[in-house]
C-alpha cells in the first residue's frame, strides 16, 4: 500500500502519541514514590522496582524487536502492543497488593520495549532519505519532551488526584491512539517466516543482569556483595554466548555484525553519550535545586520546564538544518553545547543561582536536540532497509543500558553533594564523544556490506 503525504504524516503521527505516552509512563513514577510506600506501606528500596523492573523487561525484549516486525504484520502488532498496554494499566489501577501491580507494570514495559525499536524502524522505512532529519527531530521532540515532562505530568496530577490518575491518564490517551490507529496504521514491511530462536532469547537474559548489577552498584551491602558479583559473572556469560551465536549464526534473532559499519558504529555511540547527558541531568538537576538551592520538590521539577520546552522546540529544527546543511556539522553543534552547559555548570555552580542552573540545564538539554537523533538517523542512513529493524534495535538496547549506567555514574560520584564531580565528569564524557564526532562521515547514504 502506498502512502499519500497526508496519510504518511497521520500514521507517524499516531506512532508518536503512542510512544510519547509509553514514554512519560516511564519517567513518571518517580514523583509518586513517597504517595506508594505510604499507600501500600513498603520500603523505597522496593517500590523503586516499578521503575527497575520496567527498564528491566524492558530492556530484555528490545532484541526481539527485529524478529516480531520480520514475521508479523506492523499494524496487529502495533494494535497487540496498545492493548497489552492498556490491559496491564487496568491491572495496575485495580490492584490489591504491590505485587500484582507489578506484574502490570511488566507488562507495560513488555509493550514498550518491542515499540521503542520497531516504530523508529518504521518511521526511517516510510521515510524518503533527505527527509529524515526532519522527521527523526521530531522523534526526538518525542523522547526528549517525554523524559522531561514525564515526572512534571505526574506531580500536576498529584496535586489533585490520587495516584491512580497518572496511569488513568495513559489509558485514556491509548484508548485515543488505537481508535486512530485502526484507521492512520498500516504495514509496510514485507512479511518472511523465520525460525525463533529460544537459546538466544535464553542467552540475553544476560541483559537484565548486567543492568541489575549496574543499578545495584550504588547501594550494595557486604551480605548482598558476593551475589551481585556472581549476578553480573553469569550475565557476562551469557552476554559473551550471545554475541557469538549472532554472529555464527546464518539467520541470527539480532544482526550484532552490523556493528563493523562504521558510521552505524559511530553513531550509536554518539546517540548513547547524548542520551547518558540528557538523562543525567534530568536526574541530578532536581537534586542539585533542592538540597543546594533550597527549592521545594514542585519548584525543581518546575525549574526542568524551560528546559524540556526548548529542547522540544529544537528537535525539529535540528533535524531540518541536519537535512539542509548535513549530519556532521548539527552533531558538532550538539556536543559542542553539552560542553559549554557542563563546563558552565562547573564554573559557576558555587554562585547558587538558579538563573544560571536553569540556563545550564537548557544549554545542556539543547545539546541532546543537535546531538541524539542526528547521530541517530546518520548512523541508521549507512544501513540497508533491510538492516534498519536490527539497527534500531540495537541503538535501543545500547542506549537503555547506556543511560543506566550514566545514573549509575552521576549518583556514585556525586556521594555527599559533591554536584562539582558529577558535573566534571560528564564534561570529560563529551569532550571525548566529540573526538567520535570528527571521525564520523557525513552522508546521505553509505552502501553497506551486511
Amino acid at each position: 500500500m502506498e502512502l499519500t503525504e497526508k496519510s504518511r504524516k497521520w500514521f507517524i503521527a499516531t506512532l508518536l502519541l503512542g510512544t510519547f505516552t509509553m514514554s512519560i509512563s516511564q519517567s513518571s513514577l518517580s514523583t509518586a514514590y513517597p504517595t506508594f510506600m505510604k499507600y501500600f506501606n513498603l520500603p523505597a528500596s522496593t517500590i523503586a522496582w516499578l521503575t527497575t523492573g520496567f527498564m528491566l523487561i524492558m530492556s530484555v525484549v528490545m532484541p526481539l524487536s527485529p524478529w516480531l516486525m520480520k514475521n508479523f504484520r506492523f499494524k496487529p502488532l502495533y494494535l497487540t502492543l496498545l492493548i497489552n498496554f492498556v490491559i496491564g494499566t487496568l491491572i495496575i489501577i485495580w490492584a490489591p497488593n504491590f505485587l500484582i501491580m507489578m506484574v502490570g507494570r511488566l507488562m507495560e514495559g513488555f509493550s514498550v520495549g518491542v515499540l521503542f525499536p520497531s516504530y523508529q524502524s518504521i518511521i526511517l522505512e516510510i521515510t524518503p532519505t533527505d527527509h529524515r532529519g526532519s522527521v527523526m527531530g521530531t522523534v526526538g521532540l518525542v523522547m526528549g519532551s517525554a523524559l522531561a515532562v514525564g515526572p512534571i505530568i505526574s506531580g500536576v496530577l498529584l496535586q489533585f488526584f490520587p495516584w491512580e490518575a497518572i496511569f488513568a491518564f495513559f489509558l485514556i490517551v491509548l484508548t485515543v491512539v488505537f481508535l486512530l490507529a485502526l484507521k492512520t496504521v498500516i504495514s509496510p514491511l514485507k512479511i518472511e517466516s523465520t525460525k525463533f530462536d529460544f537459546i538466544s532469547v535464553f542467552m540475553s537474559l544476560g541483559i537484565i543482569g548486567l543492568l541489575y548489577f549496574i543499578n545495584e552498584i550504588s547501594h550494595m551491602t557486604p551480605t548482598t556483595t558476593y551475589l551481585n558479583w556472581g549476578i553480573l559473572i553469569v550475565s557476562l556469560i551469557l552476554l559473551f554466548m550471545f554475541v557469538r551465536r549472532q554472529l555464527k549464526m546464518p539467520q541470527p534473532l539480532l544482526r550484532l555484525d552490523i556493528l563493523s559499519i562504521t558510521n552505524f558504529d559511530l553513531g550509536v555511540a554518539l546517540t548513547s553519550l547524548s542520551y547518558m547527558s540528557l538523562i543525567t541531568v534530568t536526574i541530578i538537576m532536581p537534586l542539585y535545586y533542592q538540597q543546594i538551592l533550597g527549592l521545594t520538590p514542585l519548584w525543581s521539577g518546575l525549574a526542568l520546564v524551560p528546559a524540556a520546552a526548548i529542547l522540544s522546540w529544537l528537535n525539529r529544527r535540528s533535524g531540518r538544518l541536519a537535512d539542509r546543511i548535513g549530519f556532521k556539522p548539527v552533531i558538532m553543534i550538539g556536543f559542542g553545547l553539552f560542553i559549554v552547559g557542563w563546563a558552565a555548570l562547573l564554573l559557576f555552580s558555587s554562585l547558587n543561582s538558579i538563573w544560571i542552573a536553569v540556563i545550564c540545564s537548557i544549554i545542556i538539554e539543547s545539546g541532546n536536540a543537535f546531538a541524539m537523533m542526528p547521530a541517530t538517523t546518520l548512523g541508521a542512513n549507512s544501513l540497508t532497509n533491510d538492516l534498519i529493524p536490527h539497527g534500531s534495535s540495537i541503538i535501543s538496547t545500547i542506549r537503555q543500558i547506556m543511560g543506566s549506567t550514566a545514573i549509575v555514574i552521576a549518583t556514585v560520584v556525586l556521594g555527599n553533594k559533591n554536584f562539582n564531580a558529577v558535573f566534571l565528569t560528564f564534561l570529560i564524557l563529551e569532550i571525548i564523544a566529540i573526538v567520535l564526532v570528527f571521525k564520523i562521515k557525513d552522508t546521505k547514504k553509505e552502501p553497506a556490506n551486511a
